[in-house]
């Protein structure tokens, strides 16, 4: 199973890197690293995106990250899945560059 984490260009080349994501700001407050299904993308990607020009969506592999994986009830209803730890560049199944919010679904399979 895949879940998404929606990275901004400069996010990503970090990332790439360091070989692990700590998280974002929103992610770092937060403790925890904000990912949605792939039901959930394109509604994150938009809500929290939109003005954004340039993003990149991982991929990563749940089972890499075992018992890091939460899932969770969000402030805006339904369970999103956050992960409890930094994560690595080895769990990364793919990488997609999407121009803009409104092309997720276009792109990520």
């Amino acid at each position: 199973m895949l879940i998404y984490k929606i990275l901004l260009p400069a996010e990503w080349a970090r990332f790439e890197a360091d070989g692990r994501f700590d998280g974002s700001a929103l992610d770092l407050r937060d403790g925890y690293i904000h990912c949605s299904s792939r039901d959930q993308l394109a509604g994150t990607a938009l809500r929290y995106f939109g003005a954004e020009p340039d993003l990149v969506v991982v991929a990563i592999d749940v089972l890499t990250m075992g018992e890091w994986v939460r899932w969770e009830t969000s402030a805006h209803g339904g369970l999103f899945p956050h992960v409890y730890a930094p994560l690595p560049r080895a769990a990364v199944a793919a990488v997609h560059r999407i121009a803009g919010a409104a092309s997720v679904d276009e792109v990520v399979p």
